[in-house]
């Protein structure tokens, strides 16, 4: 069991940033940080999600047009973006991933299943993500508020890659927090059947 400490790290403490400290963020923390997503489960070991890491200025510059006028300043300020995108295709790495049946036929051909595939567990890969983001030290700002076909259209023409959503990943600067909003209690959110 987790101790009170990685516990508010991960999920007491943790908050979605919009602004960022002037700090950068090493490379061989978000290496680390991918290593620790991939070992969580996903469906048949699938592992769709694909990430592009915006890090440089010409990288945010292909990025800001793709952007929502709310979500600018806050994006261009982040030491870097995660593009959190879902392959299509991802099937295709099924028998090096699933080795000891034919995964790949359940969804060669088959765009329902593929797509519904892809769609949940990248997501859920995602939440994987932001998990070893934070257990690493570092914030994020998860977002929507994109042209999701102008920015596949950048960063992904010509491939099955499609994206989710965005996070911003840095050291957030804790000045620009308000006040948790409220969530759902249990009894408001789940039951027990």
């Amino acid at each position: 069991m987790l101790n009170s400490d990685a516990l508010d790290l991960l999920f007491h403490n943790g908050r979605t940033y919009s602004a960022w400290q002037d700090r950068d963020v090493e490379t061989d923390l978000l290496k680390q940080a991918w290593d620790l997503t991939v070992l969580a489960p996903t469906s048949a070991n699938c592992e769709p999600m694909r990430v592009a890491f915006i890090k440089s200025i010409e990288a945010k510059e292909r990025l800001k047009p793709c952007l929502a006028a709310g979500n600018v300043d806050k994006t261009m300020a982040a030491p870097v973006t995660a593009i959190v995108a879902q392959d299509l295709e991802f099937y295709e790495n099924l028998p090096d991933l699933f080795p000891h049946t034919d995964a790949r036929s359940w969804f060669a051909g088959k765009e329902d299943a593929i797509k519904a595939t892809a769609f949940r567990n990248s997501s859920l890969q995602a939440g994987y993500f932001i998990l070893a983001l934070r257990g690493l030290g570092l914030d994020c700002g998860p977002m929507s508020g994109f042209d999701n076909a102008k920015l596949d259209a950048e960063f992904f023409d010509g491939t099955p890659i499609k994206s989710n959503f965005l996070i911003n990943i840095g050291y957030g600067d804790p000045k620009s927090l308000h006040g948790r909003t409220p969530r759902l209690t249990f009894d408001q959110g789940a039951e027990i059947l």
